[in-house]
């Protein structure tokens, strides 16, 4: 995510870093490279001038501290710019109305609005501990009522049929009835997108809007069309009281001109973010997290959280249980836990949240393929369950019996092996605590510490 804007911030910023303090002109360049990171990332253009102008007055100014180096200097006043400039912290979701509470969703067609409705609800179910219902108002494309309720089936949520002859009105005040029958807390409406803003599709809104009253108007925007994204937000927003954005596709974004164009362009915050296809795949937007990753520190509040929501907490425990007990970390745990880092999107998922990873060449960073994790899973899912309890019998005429049961070669059976005694030594080091305790006291140490 955004991997060229933080490539090249992260390469401009070194330069300052042998300076003795900072003066205007020995920012001069930096500031200059910083504008044209900024513009190649498709950032509007009154954003980029407003930035640089305010890292420039921060600089001069008597913001720097002299405890600072002026590298780091320069590069906390540009991670202090990036954060105001998409919103200072993350804004929750207004939930404090009389249930249900009425989220409305609203954009262009191809933005993925409707995995996005779902996305939501199963994220309200699971981290909110909320009842929530779907509808959809999408006359037009049949397709989209069958889409949402078959992600809606999926995820446990409750459905509201709807059907291409009825009034887009009647069908989201149908369900608000069927909703308070149902004593959900939350309801949302996914409405019908277009190729491009019109008229026609601006009054039917406008009306929908006027008729149930939602306490959320989140306008769902593809991030990677850059600035046109929050161009296309202003005018929705010209038309609509939203009370906040929704980027998708972010995992796929290179650039950052979107996250960093919306809020100064509208003056709405963005919401969430989608972080993939998945239906888990959506996460809170936190701009400090974010400005954090732009410049390479990585995120670890997020991988944590991450960790704690999706690791098997039984699972964790009972291993704690297990290296407590003196007992050997073997095979079928090292198993567990490939299948672990799988469901939270795999090594590079993980790996852009780390800090420093800028440091590590792209090549390098490009041959990261989560594919490796599915190969060493086949191998070890070859093994007898007596083999995967000792690894040491894992010799000659038995490695090429695994091989030929996952279609491998040997050579891949010894590097998992490999792998798993280097992992062997590394859970050594958590027998004396319990795993989830471990991750919650890391989680309430970071949210203490500065940059």
């Amino acid at each position: 995510m955004f991997d060229n804007l933080s490539d090249r911030l992260s390469s401009t910023l070194k330069k300052i870093k042998g300076q003795g303090r900072l003066t205007e002109d020995n920012i001069k360049d930096t500031l200059r490279e910083v504008r044209l990171a900024l513009l190649e990332a498709d950032v509007a253009l009154p954003v980029v001038t407003e930035f640089i102008e305010q890292v420039k007055a921060g600089a001069l100014g008597q913001d720097v501290q002299t405890s600072l180096t002026p590298g780091q200097a320069m590069t906390k006043l540009v991670q202090k710019e990036l954060v105001k400039v998409m919103g200072s912290a993350n804004e929750a979701l207004n939930l404090r109305a009389v249930p249900p509470v009425i989220i409305l969703m609203a954009g262009l067609q191809g933005a993925g609005k409707t995995t996005t409705t779902a996305k939501l609800g199963r994220w309200l179910q699971q981290n909110q501990k909320k009842k929530v219902g779907v509808v959809s108002v999408d006359v037009y494309r049949p397709a989209a009522i069958k889409q949402l309720e078959t992600l809606a089936n999926d995820l446990s949520l409750n459905f509201f049929e709807s059907d291409i002859s009825q009034n887009p009105v009647d069908i989201a005040k149908a369900a608000i009835d069927a909703a308070k029958r149902k004593f959900l807390d939350v309801l949302i409406v996914d409405t019908a997108g277009r190729l491009h803003v019109d008229a026609d599709m601006m009054d039917e809104i406008k009306a929908l809007h006027a008729a149930i009253k939602p306490i959320e108007t989140l306008f769902v925007v593809d991030s990677m069309t850059g600035q046109d994204a929050a161009n296309t937000a202003k005018a929705f927003n010209d038309a609509l009281p939203l009370t906040g954005v929704v980027l998708t596709k972010m995992d796929g974004d290179a650039r950052g001109g979107a996250a960093l164009s919306i809020r100064h362009i509208t003056g709405k915050p963005i919401k969430f973010m989608g972080m993939g296809e998945k239906t888990d795949a959506l996460e809170p937007f936190h701009p400090d997290r974010l400005a954090s990753r732009i410049l390479g520190m990585g995120d670890v509040l997020s991988l944590i959280e991450q960790i704690e929501q999706k690791v098997d907490k039984e699972k964790a425990e009972k291993l704690a249980r297990k290296m407590q007990k003196g007992k050997a970390f073997d095979l079928e745990d090292f198993r567990e836990q490939l299948l672990q880092m799988q469901s939270m999107g795999g090594v590079g998922a993980m790996m852009d949240k780390l800090p420093g990873v800028n440091e590590i060449p792209k090549e390098l960073r490009d041959k990261v393929n989560d594919k490796d994790l599915a190969r060493q899973i086949a191998v070890i899912n070859s093994m007898t369950m007596q083999e995967r309890r000792f690894p040491d019998l894992i010799k000659g005429n038995r490695k090429k019996r695994i091989a030929d049961g996952c279609g491998q070669d040997v050579q891949n059976i010894n590097r998992v092996l490999q792998q798993h005694k280097m992992m062997q030594k590394m859970v050594k080091r958590f027998t004396k605590g319990n795993i989830a305790n471990m991750v919650r006291g890391m989680k309430g140490n970071l949210k203490g510490m500065k940059m």
